[in-house]
């Protein structure tokens, strides 16, 4: 049975917070000189979940191993922003064939 290092612990929690208050870089507008194509936009935001998805997979395989450099609370971390990204998709397509059926709803 193992012990539980309330120092170990209590310092990773300091550290998770820490990460969770910086700026996240890819909220961050791209820097491009021309106007933002929806299509590339779109193309990029699904190219970002699947990635985020791919991480927390190997993330949560990684652990499941029992790697040394595995974290919990890092894997679940990631998990949870996997699943927040694909949902906000979701919603976000939703809307999408929402406001497209409205617009072939409209009488010319």
């Amino acid at each position: 049975m193992s012990t539980i290092d309330v120092n170990n612990l209590l310092a990773q929690m300091r550290q998770m917070t820490a990460q969770v208050r910086m700026p996240e870089t890819a909220v961050q507008a791209p820097a491009s000189s021309g106007p933002a194509n929806f299509s590339t936009l779109l193309r990029q935001s699904i190219a970002a979940v699947g990635n985020s998805q791919v991480e927390a997979g190997n993330m949560a395989a990684s652990f499941e191993r029992g790697d040394p450099g595995a974290d919990l609370g890092r894997t679940m971390i990631a998990v949870q922003k996997a699943d927040l990204s694909l949902r906000t998709a979701v919603a976000v397509q939703n809307k999408l064939v929402d406001a497209y059926k409205d617009v072939m709803n409209m009488s010319v």
